[in-house]
């Protein structure tokens, strides 16, 4: 293949994709370029492996630090393991390519993406998903392609396309949108509480824009000389129209079970019924040479047809309304000791979740393109294998938990209180203890009912609920809070979580090739009645943020000291800021902007710790009462350290209300006393008087008695 590039002007940047020039021997292979980022992404395709009935599409995105001039942090020098970024961006780009492939095509498909260069201005994670259908549309593959992805911030009420780096750390929006040339195919965004209208004009401007990007892959294809292939669908399997026939009405009689449990056995014991009646005495093919994993095939495929048909003519198999939320059951302070719990349970689904707080030093650091980041929230999403019924071994998280938390932990983000006004770091857990259907949301609901549980004052609660599709030509159904079999053989999962002003986190995943416009917006309106259907019931459990946190969690208190003085409370060595620890029993963690953070087992430590650090770090002030050490004694008064480092000179007629021959007749060495600060010279020395503070002390007395 020759060496081919096309190019646009695109969000006033140069796009470009280039192919014909590396990785010859790869499927497909191209260099996208936006700006000085760029994304290498070969596709690769093999044989499939015998007895295959999936589509095995394996998606990969890297990123090498040395694409931003940078080396990788700790003793080894070269990256390890995918970090959490690089996982998701993953799944960004498996999703909308993957429902693209024709039914019944099974060969290994491999797509990696590689970040080559970062400008530091453009992020690389949208430009994968691009790189990796332009990879595939001159591979020869059957992909139905061409398709695109954008990312649109919002700079106050506008909207910015590709936002930069910059731009994004200050937009109210950061919104993922892929779509081929008529119509959407994936959503992941996140938002400061969008309204539904917003959020859906955001989503349409990003097609707009998708639009040109997949006709500059045509122009790609079309001056590389690759021809298309054409995609045929496969033919009906011929065990289908029988089993239709014989177990229709019997596998929707079984379907309509109320219990998820009920329903699969169900299921099972109608087909092991069929099996028996089809292959006799275990054989493996019927009298007409059909076989058993045709059987299965066929199975699956008219069980597919009898849920669709079924929500099509407006019956779920539970028996609820399109409309209809599953039951609803909340309960907070679930577990002692911890700082915050909470169960959530929608009819089969139920997350269990626990708060931690924790201090500055309990955040997440992570080390990536734009340098290293630290998070002070975090939610993690556990699915053990009981939840669904099943043995499994358990390993560590997988691609499907890791994106599930984070999906939850960005979609409540928004409304966790800034540092200033809740120091604390926070880590919410959400167990899965039994799953079926949208246990992400669920895990919104749970994480948010065990914030508020644990003191943390969020802005507005959020609420998070999965709205299901089934569309058969320009017929389509739209279903509130789906189950596991409507998700599996339904068209569409789209989740959306926000509170009652607005939409903080959404996320679309279809197994069709798009929807329209109409479908987005009653979906939003849809969802924006179950989440206030399900905030108001939630809320009858618990109000509001209780007023303080566990007695169980840390205390902490903030102060802010001037940059200069980070020094001075440091001292030489760290001696100042190890004895006002070791003192008060409080550890002290100091940031470069002087924000200075105390954290103890009791209010007390953090008391005594933050007085010691606000006497030490702050300007003496005439006028102000002070307690001190006297350090020495003179003939002509006192020295008296009034904070760490620093001295004031209470002189003998100062030291007492009466006459004083010698200092030494009222204090010695060691005493502590209190002393009010008279004066400050311009040479910043102090004079101090104890006379001053007993005099008042005396008045006050003399007023109380009257």
């Amino acid at each position: 293949m020759k060496k081919v590039t096309v190019e646009a002007e695109f969000a006033g940047q140069k796009f470009s994709i280039t192919t014909g020039e590396m990785a010859k021997q790869a499927s497909g292979a191209v260099l996208l370029q936006f700006g000085e980022t760029s994304v290498f992404c070969a596709s690769q395709s093999g044989p499939s492996r015998p007895g295959t009935d999936f589509f095995p599409l394996t998606v990969d995105y890297r990123e090498r630090l040395a694409a931003a001039g940078r080396f990788a942090g700790g003793y080894l020098k070269r990256e390890g393991r995918p970090t959490t970024r690089e996982i998701l961006t993953s799944r960004l780009t498996d999703r909308p390519i993957r429902p693209l492939f024709p039914k019944g095509f099974v060969d290994e498909v491999q797509v990696m993406s590689n970040v080559m260069s970062c400008d530091g201005v453009n992020d690389p994670d949208v430009l994968s998903i691009t790189a990796a259908s332009a990879a595939l549309m001159v591979s020869g593959l059957p992909f139905r392609g061409p398709i695109a992805a954008v990312r649109v911030g919002m700079e106050g009420e506008t909207l910015v396309l590709m936002p930069t780096v910059e731009q994004m750390k200050t937009s109210k929006l950061d919104l993922v949108v892929a779509g081929s040339r008529d119509a959407v195919l994936m959503i992941e965004g996140f938002g400061q509480q969008i309204p539904e209208k917003e959020m859906g004009d955001a989503i349409m401007f990003a097609h707009r824009h998708i639009q040109s990007l997949c006709q500059l892959q045509l122009k790609l294809v079309a001056e590389a000389g690759i021809e298309l292939p054409v995609i045929t669908e496969p033919a009906e399997n011929p065990f289908y129209a029988t089993l239709k026939a014989d177990a229709y009405a019997a596998l929707t009689e079984a379907k309509t079970a109320p219990k998820k449990q009920e329903r699969a056995e169900r299921v099972k014991a109608l087909k092991k019924s069929l099996v028996e009646k089809y292959f006799p005495n275990e054989t493996d093919t019927t009298a007409e040479g059909l076989t058993k994993a045709q059987f299965a095939s066929a199975f699956h495929d008219l069980e597919e047809r009898v849920v669709r048909d079924q929500i099509l003519a407006g019956r779920r198999i539970d028996g609820r309304a399109t409309t209809d939320l599953r039951a609803i059951s909340t309960a907070v302070g679930t577990l002692p000791r911890v700082h915050g719990s909470a169960l959530f349970t929608r009819g089969e689904t139920q997350s269990l979740a626990t708060v931690t707080l924790g201090t500055t030093r309990d955040q997440q650091k992570s080390d990536g393109l734009f340098g290293e980041e630290a998070s002070r929230f975090m939610l993690h999403y556990y699915f053990p294998p009981f939840s669904v019924g099943e043995c499994k071994p358990v390993r560590g998280p997988g691609r499907r938990e890791i994106g599930h938390g984070c999906l939850a932990e960005r979609s409540v983000a928004p409304v966790i209180p800034v540092s200033e006004k809740f120091p604390y770091t926070i880590r919410v857990i959400s167990d899965i203890l039994e799953s079926n259907g949208s246990s992400s949301m669920a895990s919104v609901c749970s994480a948010t009912l065990s914030l508020m549980d644990a003191g943390v004052p969020i802005v507005q609660p959020v609420a998070g609920i999965s709205i299901g599709l089934v569309s058969e030509g320009d017929k389509y159904t739209l279903l509130t809070d789906i189950m596991g079999d409507e998700d599996h053989f339904g068209d569409m999962d789209f989740k959306v979580a926000g509170t009652g002003r607005g939409v903080t986190g959404i996320q679309l995943d279809l197994k069709i090739a798009g929807i329209s416009e109409a479908i987005i917006r009653d979906t939003l309106e849809q969802a924006l009645k179950a989440r206030k259907e399900l905030l108001r019931q939630m809320l009858t459990t618990i109000r509001r943020p209780r007023n303080d946190v566990s007695a169980t969690a840390p205390k902490l208190v903030q102060t802010s000291i001037n940059p200069e003085k980070i020094g001075l409370l440091i001292g030489p060595g760290g001696k100042t800021i190890r004895a006002i620890q070791e003192e008060s029993g409080a550890l002290i963690d100091i940031a470069e902007d002087g924000t200075v953070t105390i954290s103890a087992a009791n209010s007390q430590s953090a008391d005594a710790a933050l007085a010691r650090v606000e006497a030490l770090c702050e300007e003496i002030q005439p006028g102000r009462v002070y307690t001190g050490k006297v350090t020495s004694i003179k003939d002509f008064g006192a020295f008296i350290e009034i904070a760490p480092g620093k001295d004031g000179m209470c002189h003998v007629s100062e030291l007492s209300d009466g006459f004083v021959k010698h200092p030494s007749e009222v204090v010695k060495v060691g005493d502590v006393i209190e002393v009010k600060v008279i004066s400050v010279d311009d040479q910043n020395r102090v004079r101090l008087s104890r006379k001053a503070v007993l005099l008042g002390k005396k008045a006050d007395a003399g007023s109380d008695d009257e």
